[in-house]
């Protein structure tokens, strides 16, 4: 007698879901590929995006309804509860939405009260904002209440200048603890931490006449686009650079002008002072500069000024003192025939 065939468990769980596929978990086990949907050409890949959106969905559940529970959710996107949580859980992980206590108000029932999900302040930041046009908006305030014009450009150029000596302090305390040579990196490092993504490279001198330096490079510029409309924050930063620096120093292209990356040329000035020390002065020191004046024109090489100096004296004295036993001499003659009454 022929033996029926028996059943089995193939593996296969079906989803009718919206975002989900019939997917093979023997398949996904072994190497993670979809099986074709009613399309008939998705991939791992495409599975990948698609779970992406689905979570995108969840948080944006969250953003436009609040805090909400998984049930809540589920019935909202059409999911089963058990898939919520799966994408729940995934953004946890990734620090976009928090646990927290719902919050009961009257009577509580008996058992656990449910927990909800909240956005955390790194998930809002992923969805839509308008802080651009915010700072944009105060600071076209600031100018027009300062009357316009060139009044304006001023109070918006203050304004600029007090918001960079602040990150000015902070980033000097960090440049104090290394060596002038290292300074420009380490502003750079300073820079990287409030997201500038900053580097420095050097730069050597140029056929044209460029003194040799350092270039220091920021990848991002977080108020690109304020920049746009008040190049003043960009002139603002660039003060701040030569202050911390000790040293002037040349912006060469800004983000806010179109250009790719926001760079500033710092002109090295060691060698200057290495030069200064080998001529027998030492680099804190402020070099002497000796002036030539008129009197000292022609004089021979080697003489000594003060040597000279009192030979002029001597030479003076000797003619007044000529000149006063003259005046002696002809005195009584001019005095001849007067009338000493």
């Amino acid at each position: 007698m022929p033996r029926p065939e028996e059943l089995r468990n193939n593996d296969v769980v079906k989803k009718t879901a919206e975002g989900h596929e019939t997917r093979s978990a023997a398949g996904a086990a072994a190497g993670g590929s979809s099986v074709p949907g009613p399309a008939g050409h998705s991939t791992a890949s495409g599975g990948h995006d698609e779970q992406q959106g689905t979570r995108n969905k969840v948080a944006r559940s969250i953003l436009d309804h609040g805090p909400s529970t998984a049930a809540e959710l589920a019935l909202r996107l059409g999911l089963t509860q058990a898939a919520v949580r799966r994408h729940l859980d995934s953004l946890l992980g990734e620090g976009v939405v928090e646990p927290r206590e719902k919050r009961v108000y009257g009577s509580r029932g008996r058992g656990r009260p449910a927990k909800v999900f909240a956005l955390t302040d790194c998930g809002r930041d992923a969805f839509e904002q308008d802080y651009d046009n915010l700072a944009a908006d105060a600071l076209r305030w600031i100018a027009q209440s300062a009357g316009g014009g060139e009044r304006g450009d001023a109070a918006v150029a203050d304004f600029a200048r007090a918001r960079a000596a602040a990150q000015a302090e902070q980033y000097r305390r960090e440049l104090e603890r290394v060596p002038p040579e290292e300074r420009t990196r380490a502003l750079a490092d300073a820079l990287t931490k409030d997201g500038y993504a900053a580097t420095a490279r050097s730069a050597p001198a140029s056929a044209g006449g460029t003194a040799a330096g350092e270039q220091l490079c920021q990848h991002h510029c977080p108020v690109a686009h304020t920049a746009e409309q008040f190049p003043q924050l960009c002139e603002a930063e660039t003060e701040v650079f030569s202050r911390l620096l000790g040293t002037h120093v040349q912006r060469l292209a800004t983000i806010a002008h179109g250009d790719g990356v926001c760079t500033t040329f710092v002109p090295n000035s060691h060698p200057a002072s290495a030069a200064e020390g080998h001529r027998g002065g030492s680099p804190s020191q402020p070099r002497t500069v000796t002036r030539t004046s008129s009197k000292t024109a022609g004089r021979p090489a080697g003489e000594n000024p003060s040597r000279t100096s009192k030979t002029n004296k001597h030479a003076s004295k000797t003619d007044n003192s000529k000149t006063r036993a003259s005046n002696a001499t002809t005195a009584p003659a001019n005095t001849a025939g007067r009338n000493p009454a």
